[in-house]
């Protein structure tokens, strides 16, 4: 399994159809992250762009999966595919039994 990078360019204009679909994007991201198909997922600060991380076989299902978020018709998406990818890992405290 891959990694790939997913950089979403928005559209321009929020219109009325974009906000309501908002709340459903959220959703979908978070259920996703839960499943570990998405492993990140950034917002620039001025709205016009979004990063993911995908973990997919090939590029062709990051697309299908991609295409399951609420707002994918108001997304322009390049998608490349990473040679590796470093995270920060939660790291829980070891638990002891003294």
């Amino acid at each position: 399994m891959s990694h790939y990078m997913v950089e979403i360019a928005l559209s321009e204009v929020m219109t009325e159809g974009f906000a309501e679909k908002i709340p459903a994007q959220r959703q979908k991201v978070n259920e996703m992250m839960e499943q570990g198909v998405l492993t990140s997922y950034a917002l620039a600060e001025d709205r016009s762009k979004l990063w993911c991380i995908v973990k997919a076989d090939s590029e062709y299902e990051v697309m299908s999966l991609v295409s399951e978020f609420p707002l994918i018709d108001y997304m322009d998406l390049a998608i490349t595919e990473l040679m590796f990818h470093n995270m920060v890992a939660l790291r829980l405290p070891l638990f002891s039994l003294n």
